[in-house]
């Protein structure tokens, strides 16, 4: 492999890249253990397929936003690197398979020439801030939220205090209190709201925490009802700083935000986060509010043409187009079926975009695309050039809309279909209840394991991968949930398990479902107020048939769109890097970060220098403690109990405890004096560790 070079204007993302090809080169190489290769690739949002040799590349588009420029680089890059095909994911992003991972450093360089980055899109990071598509244009918005996520994305991206966290870590902001962006699924949730002190209008949010789905999921609780704009991203990286330090790091399943919260209480963990208050790069954030408010608009008119389907364009207009708050102007909403969309398409709807909107495209949460600033005499042209695109299909977002992941097509966790069985669904509900296109208040989302990455456990009507046994076989199954989805203003519901069944049966659950709920629903009754009216045993008795495994068929052990017979097979996830306890590994780690703690003091960036030398403290103790087969569950943990198996016995000597030592980062301003000696310390308390091993080695 020969080394790779580029020439950016952005030295920091230049050397990124580089240090990536760099490494692959020692991963192939054998310099580099595996596990710790693959928490490096991740945090560059680069991950492991299904399919052995190849890669899946996550694209990092902040909420959502994405130029024709953009747009048309990524489609390059697609057809050059992957397949040709664009996925739209739940978070904002756009992924891309069956990359070679020698490609990628050349990969992210061509992205990086229209400033998109892969940078922590996967991993144990923040990963991408998602916001509501319709920020800045939602006729209920208090203000625009754009420049807040932009600013959190900004700000975060690279920051020392969030590159390798026990688990991932996800923000979220609302443009209103509909809660369209979902912030009670997440760590960290915003709701815009404003007050009005001394005749003036003053902005904050509404913040919730701890939320999150999986196999367990969990929805925010409050953090504060109004926190100033000012202080929202220094509360942000409070709480960071907490979940770094206090979060679980041995027991995957047990270290996102939501167990925290659980294992220590909401009132500690924020006094824990006000305890980290001397120790922030800054203590005010004043946010700039003019980020991307400026639209570009086309400047010429688009012909008048007579519409050729005019149902249709009545339905599209009825469901896929918004008004703005800008008068005059609407957004328009695509439907993109499973969130795939071939680069020939992309590139005309580029063109399009061009002509009839402004050059500010939004990814949708249900992996959508939607328009804004179109001109409302601009609508039939648009339809018509649409429709021959195959994007025009009425019922945006509506229950013919329906969410899904990629599932057993390319992710190493999948367990059945999702993607074939989304399709059908969609089929049914176009050809037996083609009315529901008007239908807004049910969410169909589709998993194909119990991991949501389709979002499935916050659905009306949800299902996630399963398999079971019917007799010596094991068939592809649908594990069924129902009840879940947003209250508004940060508040929501988690779905119910109701009953599993097989695979083919799903399209019979539907019908099953939505039946019922036509034939015995209250007038005007929304179906979530209906199944909790009903509850849980009703819908069990309802579709606990089809769970049977009477009337059992061959094709019932063939999963959508397959032709061969089912069989389960599930990979090593890597939604977070798996941890590495090798002694060696983990005192090099400790280095490079105390190195980075050097280049970020010689840069002036002092708040910056004193994390990664408190992350070299941390990973250097570490090292001792696995070295003893002790646990090494949390950061707080390892500073504990460092000082009790080796400071209190005597086996390492301090001039103060351990504690002491390390957590001196929060009883001091991140100043030039601080920083120096804070860095100084961590250095000789690795090198004595280095030392301390050796000798270990020496006698073992």
């Amino acid at each position: 492999m020969q080394s790779f070079r580029t020439e950016l204007e952005n030295p920091i993302v230049e050397k990124d890249i580089i240090d990536l090809e760099k490494k692959i080169r020692m991963f192939r190489e054998g310099a580099i253990h595996e596990e710790k290769f693959r928490s490096l690739r991740l945090a560059r949002g680069i991950y492991g397929q299904r399919q052995q040799g190849v890669q899946m590349v996550r694209i990092k588009l902040p909420y959502g936003r994405v130029t024709t420029k953009q747009l048309g680089r990524i489609s390059d890059v697609s057809d050059e690197y992957a397949t040709g095909n664009l996925h739209i994911t739940t978070r904002q992003d756009i992924q891309i398979h069956f990359v070679s991972l020698e490609r990628t450093p050349e990969l992210w360089s061509e992205l990086e020439q229209d400033s998109i980055t892969l940078r922590e899109a996967c991993g144990n990071t923040v990963r991408n801030v998602t916001a509501s598509p319709m920020a800045g244009v939602d006729p209920n918005e208090p203000f625009d939220v754009t420049p807040y996520a932009h600013s959190f994305f900004e700000y975060l991206l690279r920051n020392p205090i969030c590159q390798d966290m026990g688990r991932k870590f996800k923000i979220a902001f609302s443009s209103s209190e509909k809660d369209s962006a979902y912030a009670f699924i997440h760590d960290l949730g915003f709701i815009p709201k404003v007050k009005i002190e001394n005749g003036e209008e003053v902005r904050g949010f509404k913040v919730v925490f701890g939320g999150g789905l999986g196999s367990q999921p969990h929805v925010a609780e409050l953090a504060s009802e109004f926190i100033h704009e000012d202080y929202i991203i220094p509360f942000a990286e409070s709480i960071i700083r907490v979940f770094d330090r206090y979060g679980e790091r041995a027991k995957r399943m047990k270290a996102r935000m939501k167990y925290l919260i659980q294992d220590i209480g909401r009132e500690a963990l924020l006094d824990l986060a006000k305890k980290e208050q001397l120790a922030l790069k800054v203590n005010v954030f004043k946010v700039d509010r003019n980020i991307h408010s400026t639209p570009v608009l086309p400047t010429g008119s688009v012909p008048v043409i007579e519409v050729t389907n005019p149902f249709k364009y009545e339905q599209w207009l009825k469901t896929n187009i918004y008004p703005q708050k800008q008068e005059g102007y609407v957004s328009v909403g695509l439907r993109i079926q499973n969130g795939d969309i071939k680069t020939p398409v992309a590139r005309k709807l580029i063109e399009l975009i061009r002509e009839t909107a402004s050059d500010d495209l939004r990814l949708t949460q249900n992996q959508g695309i939607l328009l804004r600033f179109v001109k409302e005499e601009s609508l039939p042209y648009l339809f018509e050039k649409l429709n021959e695109l195959g994007l025009a299909t009425p019922g945006f977002e509506s229950v013919a809309d329906i969410t899904s992941c990629p599932g057993t097509d390319t992710c190493n966790l999948g367990i059945s279909n999702s993607t074939g069985i989304t399709r059908e669904l969609e089929r049914v509900i176009h050809e037996e209840y083609p009315d529901l296109i008007y239908n807004k208040d049910i969410t169909i989302k589709i998993s194909g394991c119990i991991n949501a990455c389709g979002q499935h456990s916050m659905a009306a009507i949800g299902f996630h991968g399963s398999s079971m046994k019917i007799g010596p076989l094991v068939a592809p199954a649908l594990q069924v949930l129902l009840g879940g989805g947003t209250n508004g203003d940060g508040n929501g519901v988690a779905s119910e398990k109701i009953v599993k069944v097989p695979s083919k049966r799903g399209p019979q659950v539907l019908r099953d479902v939505l039946g019922d709920y036509q034939q015995n629903a209250l007038e005007g009754e929304l179906f979530n107020d209906y199944y909790n009216r009903k509850g849980k045993i009703y819908f069990y008795d309802l579709l606990n048939p089809l769970s049977k495994h009477d009337g059992i068929t061959p094709d019932d052990f063939i999963d959508w769109e397959q032709s061969e017979a089912y069989k389960p097979a599930i990979g090593v996830g890597e939604c977070a890097s798996v941890m590495i306890d090798l002694i060696a590994v983990l005192l090099v780690e400790a280095e490079e970060k105390i190195q980075k703690a050097d280049e970020s003091f010689a840069a002036g960036e002092y708040s910056d220098a004193i994390y990664y030398a408190y992350t070299g403290f941390v990973n250097s103790a570490k090292a001792l403690l696995v070295s003893e087969d002790k646990k090494t569950n949390t950061q707080a943990g390892i500073i504990k109990d460092f000082d009790e198996y080796f400071v209190a016995s005597g086996k390492i000597k301090l001039d103060m405890g351990f504690q002491d030592l390390v957590y001196q980062l929060n009883t001091q301003e991140p100043g030039k004096e601080f920083a120096e000696y804070y860095i100084t310390q961590s250095k000789l308390f690795n090198q004595q560790l280095v030392e301390y091993r050796n000798a270990q080695l020496i006698t073992e």
